[in-house]
């Protein structure tokens, strides 16, 4: 990982860019969750409807403070005792939270990664990150730089380059209240 290459994808995100990057099993697209046009224009790229919501990716909790209600302690400790990792939560959204986040929903998806490119950049933005899949809807989602310049071409405005952690799933998403698996 160069100094260049994240500079470059934390500027493209806070110019209100799209941006592609590896997660642990899947490259993703990601923009800054603030800016509702980035956000809009994420939703496109990916022919996905707004109302299914979106994941957040952070490198600590606090990345998320903006965005989730605040959490009684044993939901903040099973949500602890699984991060960094593959593992995405479904938390109660803030009064705050920006509805092109949640959708039709009234949690928000977040998860604090392992990957070691997508903590640094979420550390170099001081925020998190939106973070879906790099496909169009239903579709395989890309798990290369190759793949995703061959499926999303110049509709990204930059492809952080680098490797997936070699996870062979997506994150789980579990709903941390109620512990239902949702994927």
């Amino acid at each position: 990982m160069s100094f260049w290459t994240l500079r470059q994808a934390a500027e493209t995100v806070l110019g209100g860019g799209v941006i592609a990057y590896p997660t642990e099993a899947v490259f993703g697209l990601g923009c800054n969750p603030y800016d509702a046009q980035a956000v809009i224009r994420l939703l496109e790229i990916k022919q996905r409807d707004m109302a299914q919501g979106l994941i957040l990716i952070g490198h600590r909790l606090s990345d998320f403070d903006d965005f989730i209600s605040p959490l009684q302690q044993s939901v903040r400790d099973k949500v602890m005792s699984s991060w960094p990792g593959p593992y995405t939560w479904l938390l109660p959204a803030s009064e705050q939270c920006p509805y092109w986040l949640t959708g039709q929903h009234t949690k928000l998806a977040v998860r604090v990664t392992a990957h070691p490119q997508c903590r640094a950049l979420c550390k170099k933005l001081g925020m998190p990150l939106v973070s879906t899949s790099a496909n169009r809807h239903g579709q395989h989602p890309a798990r290369s730089t190759l793949q995703v310049r061959r499926r999303l071409g110049a509709s990204v405005d930059y492809i952080l380059p680098g490797h997936t952690s070699g996870e062979h799933q997506p994150s789980q998403i579990r709903d941390a209240i109620t512990d239902q698996r949702i994927r």
